[in-house]
């Protein structure tokens, strides 16, 4: 999962490359205005001692040009021809020319209809030049550097009370009563604002978590009680042994309904709890000896249909985990299997790795069909049948279990309980 970088990093990365950027641009248009500016120097110059050579060619027609340490001529007072790489040039500056391997600016113009050029050498220049822009890049990456190093030590100190107040948030835990957070000195009014109605916001869920310890309290006293005094006469009427058969039928169908509901209350009495406080409510649970009487239970269910309940052998195996929920869990999922097949054999598998196997006879699903379930099941949406898949499903997230669903169509379906 890709991990997101943190404000103030993204702050730099962004005023760093601004920086940069701008530095960049600022090069780029130095560069270019010192180009125009020398273009134009270089000109200057040479049209200038081009004019004072033509100047006093014209009062004294024999004069001689004298070459100079930066300056020669071609094609005029005694000068050497125009070379004929120079000759197919245009009249104008060139400041790109080599001769004699050295960089140099030439002027090409006609003097009395002859065409002649003027050289520059610039060697020296472009030395100068070369320090010049060297100085350059070592300042603008100084100042890079000293920026970023201000910028790092300036959002520290802007961003501290924000990094506080994240780590007081992670430290909050939702068990306990009057916590809040505060805010540094150095704080922003925004930050000020989003912790007065963080706290606001905990106070809230506060008052909420205790009306809903109150309700599961005293929900979970009212409803156990009842049922649990229906299935306590329910258990002594059958005891009963001149009872009606059709009535014993009955009252053991008001036995069973108490015990489910009593299945369902421990289930969702479960799922409001921590996660990390189900280890006191937890016991070692023999998987191999509590499955046979969870599928002895369910067999009545089988009464008027052609179906047979199958428990594979099992081998040894046991879990940590609250029994009633283990068996509420397996419960429902064999109520599932039974409910959606007509005929045939029921599947019961138990493995070492504490997977439970449950294999139906049914119509079986698409992989449309099973891909919907699950869907349905993420929504927490309703299924049908006892306490719904939904509820075993959000069950297995809670205790870290894995419910899985494979089938072939017209062949029945494979719903896998991993409880390890």
């Amino acid at each position: 999962m890709r991990r997101n970088t943190g404000l103030k990093r993204r702050i730099l990365y962004w005023l760093m490359l601004y920086a940069v950027l701008l530095s960049a641009v600022v090069t780029i248009a130095g560069a270019s205005i010192h180009e125009h500016v020398e273009h134009l120097a270089w000109k200057s110059l040479l049209h200038s001692e081009l004019d004072y050579f033509r100047q006093r060619n014209e009062s004294q027609p024999d004069s001689l040009w004298n070459d100079t340490d930066t300056l020669r001529l071609f094609g005029a007072g005694g000068a050497p021809p125009v070379p004929a790489f120079i000759a197919r040039r245009k009249p104008g500056l060139h400041d790109d020319v080599l001769i004699d391997g050295k960089q140099s600016a030439v002027l090409v113009d006609q003097i009395d209809g002859k065409q002649v050029a003027l050289a520059l050498d610039l060697t020296e220049f472009e030395g100068v030049e070369e320090k010049i822009t060297g100085s350059a890049v070592v300042i603008i990456v100084g100042v890079i550097v000293v920026l970023a190093l201000l910028v790092m030590w300036g959002l520290g100190r802007v961003i501290e009370p924000l990094a506080l107040m994240a780590r007081q948030i992670a430290g909050l835990q939702p068990d306990k009563a009057g916590q809040s957070v505060f805010v540094d000195a150095r704080a922003s009014s925004e930050m000020l604002v989003i912790a007065d109605a963080f706290n606001d916001y905990l106070k809230r869920n506060e008052n909420f978590v205790e009306r809903e310890h109150a309700f599961i309290a005293t929900s979970s006293h009212e409803l156990r009680t009842p049922i649990a005094v229906i299935a306590g006469a329910a258990e002594l009427a059958l005891g009963q042994p001149d009872m009606p058969t059709a009535t014993r039928n009955q009252v053991l169908r008001i036995h069973r309904t108490a015990r489910n509901v009593e299945q369902l209350i421990s289930l969702l009495l479960v799922l409001v709890k921590d996660p990390s406080r189900l280890g006191a409510a937890s016991e070692r649970v023999a998987l191999d000896q509590l499955l046979p009487g969870i599928v002895e239970d369910h067999r009545h269910l089988t009464q008027d249909k052609g179906l047979t309940l199958v428990l594979e052998p099992m081998p040894s195996c046991e879990i940590v985990a609250p029994e009633a929920i283990v068996q509420a869990a397996i419960g429902n999922l064999l109520r599932n299997a039974i409910e959606n097949s007509d005929r045939g054999e029921i599947r019961i598998r138990l493995q070492a790795d504490a997977t439970l196997v449950i294999e139906d006879p049914g119509h079986g699903m698409s992989p449309e069909e099973i891909s919907e379930l699950y869907a349905r099941v993420a929504r927490g949406g309703r299924d049908g049948g006892g306490i719904g898949l939904d509820l075993i499903s959000r069950l297995c997230e809670h205790l870290g279990w894995r419910l899985e669903f494979s089938s072939v169509p017209g062949r029945g379906t494979r719903t896998t309980l991993r409880l390890g």
